[in-house]
C-alpha cells in the first residue's frame, strides 16, 4: 500500500512525461499540491471521452492522482482539467518566482494552487472565478495559502489587476483588451482560444508593445466556453483558419491596425499573422 505522497509523487512526474515536461518546477510544483483537496469528496465523477462521466469505486486519492478530469459541476461540463494538459502549459507559461498572476476561471482552485506553488511566497495569485459557489469553495480550499486572493466576479470586463502572467482556463473566441491590457512588458497570456464546436488552441502571447505580441499555440485544445469572451461571428472565423491544420505557422498578433496578407485569422480589433514582424515593418539585409 502506497503513501498519497508517493503516489502524488509518481502521478507529478507521470503527467509532465506525459505532457512534454522536463521543468521539475513543474513537477515540484504538482507534487506539492494535494488534488484530493480540491475536488470536493470522493466518489468522484471522472470524465471519460466518449463514455461521460464514470463514478469511482470509493473516496480512495489513488483515482485522483491519474491523467483524468474530475467532474466538479457536472450537469454543466465544469471539471478539474486534465493534468498532462495544465503541466505542458503551467511550462509554456513560466510563471517566475516572485511574479503576479492572474488565473482566470479558477473553479474549486486546483490550479490556482499549483501557480502559487510556483511563484512562491514573494508571488502572488489573483484567482476570478464567475461562479459564486465554486469561488466560495475556491476561498475555502485555498484559505491557507497567503499568496493567493479569491475574486468572484468575471474577468471578461472592467479593469483587472496588472499582471506578469495571465492564465485562463475557458475558451474565449478573442484576446479580450481586458487581459491583453493587464499584461506588463515581457508578460505572457495563455488562454483557449476556441470555436464553438471542435477544437481549438492554447495561444500563448508574450507582449512586446500595446498593439503586438509574439504569439503561438502551445497545443490543440477544448473548454468550456468563457462567460463574456464569445462572439459567433468570429468563432466561424476561427472554425475555418483551425481546419487548416496550420496553426502552428502563427507568429505575432496585431491589434488596433488593419490585417494584412499574412494574416491567418482576424477578430473584431485583432489578428493573428504568420509573420513574425510587425505590419508595415521591412526588415533590411545588411
Amino acid at each position: 500500500m502506497h503513501s498519497v505522497a508517493a503516489l502524488r509523487s509518481y502521478y507529478a512526474r507521470f503527467i509532465a512525461g506525459k505532457g512534454g515536461v522536463y521543468d521539475q518546477r513543474i513537477v515540484a510544483a504538482f507534487e506539492a499540491v494535494p488534488r484530493e483537496q480540491y475536488v470536493g469528496p470522493g466518489p468522484w465523477k471522472v470524465f471519460a471521452f466518449g463514455a461521460g462521466y464514470i463514478e469511482t469505486p470509493s473516496d480512495d486519492p489513488a483515482f485522483l492522482y491519474q491523467d483524468v478530469l474530475i467532474g466538479l459541476v457536472t450537469d454543466h461540463g465544469i471539471n478539474n482539467g486534465e493534468p498532462s494538459l495544465h503541466a505542458r502549459c503551467l511550462a509554456a507559461l513560466q510563471p517566475p518566482a516572485g511574479a503576479s498572476v492572474l488565473h482566470v476561471g479558477a473553479g474549486t482552485g486546483y490550479y490556482t494552487a499549483v501557480l502559487a506553488a510556483l511563484v512562491g511566497p514573494h508571488g502572488s495569485v489573483a484567482a476570478y472565478e464567475i461562479d459564486a459557489d465554486l469561488a466560495r469553495k475556491a476561498s475555502a480550499n485555498l484559505s491557507g495559502l497567503s499568496n493567493v486572493t479569491v475574486v468572484n466576479r468575471s474577468a471578461a470586463e472592467g479593469d483587472l489587476p496588472d499582471s506578469d502572467v495571465i492564465y485562463v482556463n475557458a475558451g474565449a473566441t478573442d484576446p479580450l483588451d481586458a487581459w491583453l491590457d493587464a499584461l506588463r512588458p515581457g508578460g505572457r497570456l495563455l488562454f483557449p482560444l476556441t470555436p464553438d464546436r471542435g477544437l481549438g488552441g492554447m495561444l500563448l502571447l508574450t507582449r512586446t508593445d500595446g498593439a503586438h505580441f509574439a504569439a503561438q499555440f502551445v497545443c490543440p485544445a477544448a473548454f468550456i466556453p468563457c462567460q463574456g469572451a464569445r462572439d459567433e461571428a468570429t468563432s466561424k472565423r476561427l472554425a475555418k483558419a483551425f481546419a487548416q491544420g496550420n496553426m502552428a505557422s502563427v507568429k505575432t498578433l496585431h491589434r488596433g491596425q488593419a490585417a494584412d496578407q499574412s494574416a491567418w485569422c482576424s477578430g473584431k480589433t485583432w489578428w493573428l499573422s504568420t509573420e513574425s514582424k510587425p505590419p508595415g515593418i521591412t526588415l533590411s539585409s545588411a
